[in-house]
């Protein structure tokens, strides 16, 4: 069976904005599972703030499986610095780090580059998934606390972004 794309965005869609934790469907001999961790309440900064459930996918079928890029959306947690126009934007997830799309690729960001809310700043690694992380300010990087390449820990600090105004 060939996997619709489409039906496969709106299946983590109907995932990321419902209450469920776990989907599975079986179709033709193809099974789909998607699940999301329960959120996790931290406590960063003055304020407390919700880290963001990422829609896990697996596939399990008769055939051998197709490559079938899983678009997922992660959302970056960030805190206010101890400096007060800088934030801190932290890990997600567990994963290694990566500057640009493909090794020969130029890095999404630079110290000096300006980002606004939805700018992809790097990609995270998890389980052989292509995270996007993207930037919820706006303001220049200042900052990039870690290594193309490098493993990181969840609720790390990755960039300092100093903040328009």
């Amino acid at each position: 069976m060939k996997m619709d794309l489409n039906y496969l965005k709106k299946l983590i869609k109907l995932l990321d904005t419902s209450n469920l934790a776990e989907i599975e469907i079986e179709e033709e001999g193809t099974k789909i599972k998607l699940s999301k961790p329960r959120p996790k309440m931290y406590h960063g900064g003055s304020s407390s703030q919700m880290a963001s459930s990422t829609p896990m996918v697996q596939m399990i079928e008769n055939n051998p499986p197709q490559n079938i890029p899983t678009p997922v959306k992660s959302e970056i947690i960030v805190e206010e610095s101890k400096s007060d126009n800088l934030y801190e934007v932290k890990s997600p997830m567990v994963g290694t780090f990566y500057t640009s799309p493909a090794p020969d690729s130029d890095p999404y960001v630079k110290i000096g580059t300006e980002v606004r809310p939805g700018s992809v700043i790097c990609i995270i690694e998890a389980m052989k998934l292509m995270n996007e992380i993207e930037s919820d300010v706006q303001g220049k990087i200042m900052k990039i606390l870690v290594q193309n390449a490098q493993a990181v820990e969840f609720n790390q600090t990755l960039f300092l972004i100093e903040l328009s105004k």
